[in-house]
């Protein structure tokens, strides 16, 4: 039986908090003092020392919250633990406010964990320059059209490999609604062998040089060759979208650190051997961000990438989808690519020309998990999809593309 209309209220950000409060008529004031009481959340940390562990413990049960730990910290037979912080927004800032002044490093704690808490936050709408370019982030999710300029790619190999078609393609996408063009001239599909610097430069540069010539939207290139990608941003090409996250190449970080041009950097690997899935994928990630940012890039011109159908299993590759909104805790731009992959075949048994509705699901599930640009292959009926979503996640359409 309902009593006075009881339900359940989804209130998963401060945002979405005060608007609720406001609506039953609560006081301004007192909206700004309990908003953060509406939201729970639940901080991990990894292998903490007993006596921060031991101090965390304490400081959050005194603001009104929880921290659980290994059962064996109570004995001291361990000398670390994983922590996993439980309260609400607002007792979660109490904690780092106390923390501030504590010592044994919970000082850095008490930073990191404001960040976190601002990171989960919807973002602000903020621009991102890619040389003369402007993509808009946090108004609307960016579409990212794929040009494969190669004989062999996985999806699509051998369809634009000549100029003709490539550029026909290319503005097609534009056409369709693409934001940013990724061109790449090798595959990048599993148990592939590679091809040299000088074979992939080779198919790039005359469908780059036209492109540059031809549209107004960003261009991204698709590679892990240092050597590669300074030659295209030498050529003016506005973005570099490396599969292996800065640390294939040992140079790569410093050229597109010279030219000062967004990246995006994906999470990758040999095998599928993780200790913790989505904790592994963090680390390598945040080893990225350290990379781009010692060669001065800045925040929102480093774009994380879980790296989808790259060094996962199917199982690992839908836990990682089933997680995407965590992402949002590396405080960067999220790029998702889905499309067409085997992800998508093995879970639903089809061919790779049959996976259309299979991207789409994850396009959709992208935006609702808080992604920033969603990589794809069929750019006309993701857009479509995306539009959808957006109108109903972010409840405005945004200004996304504006072109110098």
């Amino acid at each position: 039986m309902q009593v006075y209309g009881m339900r359940w209220v989804a209130i998963n950000n401060l945002q979405e908090s005060k608007i609720a409060l406001t609506q039953i008529g609560s006081d301004p004031g007192g909206v700004a003092q309990m908003a953060g009481k509406g939201i729970g959340r639940a901080i991990k940390l990894e292998q903490v020392p007993l006596r921060v562990a031991h101090i965390l413990k304490q400081e959050m049960l005194s603001v009104g919250g929880d921290a659980a730990v290994h059962r064996e910290v109570i004995t001291n037979n361990i000398d670390a633990t994983d922590v996993m912080l439980l309260g609400t927004v607002r007792q979660l800032e109490h904690l780092a406010k106390k923390v501030l002044a504590q010592p044994f490093g919970l000082k850095s704690v008490g930073h990191a964990l404001k960040q976190l808490l601002t990171d989960l936050e919807p973002a602000n709408i903020r621009s991102i320059n890619c040389r003369g370019k402007e993509l808009i982030l946090g108004g609307r999710t960016l579409v990212m059209g794929i040009l494969n300029v190669t004989p062999d790619s996985f999806s699509d190999g051998g369809k634009f490999n000549n100029l003709e078609d490539a550029v026909t393609k290319a503005e097609s996408m534009i056409e369709d609604g693409a934001d940013i063009l990724d061109i790449g001239g090798e595959s990048t599909r599993p148990n592939y062998s590679g091809i040299s610097a000088e074979e992939e430069w080779m198919r790039l540069e005359p469908v780059l040089k036209m492109l540059l010539e031809r549209v107004s939207v960003p261009i991204s290139v698709d590679t892990y060759k240092a050597s590669v990608a300074a030659k295209a941003l030498e050529a003016g090409a506005h973005m570099i979208n490396d599969v292996w996250g800065l640390q294939k190449d040992p140079a790569m970080a410093k050229v597109v650190g010279d030219f000062q041009v967004p990246v995006v950097v994906m999470h990758n690997q040999a095998g599928t051997a993780y200790h913790h899935l989505i904790g592994d994928i963090f680390a390598f990630l945040q080893k990225s961000i350290e990379l781009a940012e010692s060669y001065g890039l800045e925040r929102d011109q480093i774009i994380v990438d879980p790296g989808i159908g790259f060094g996962k299993t199917t199982d690992q590759n839908l836990e990682v989808m089933a997680r995407l909104a965590e992402f949002k805790t590396l405080g960067r731009p999220v790029l998702l690519g889905t499309s067409r992959k085997s992800m998508i075949g093995n879970t639903l048994n089809l061919p790779v020309n049959e996976r259309l509705e299979g991207t789409l699901a994850t396009s959709v599930l992208g935006i609702v998990s808080g992604v920033d640009i969603i990589r794809v292959h069929d750019v006309k009926a993701n857009k479509r999809a995306m539009q959808m979503a957006d109108a109903i996640v972010r409840g405005q359409r945004g200004a996304g593309y504006v072109g110098a």
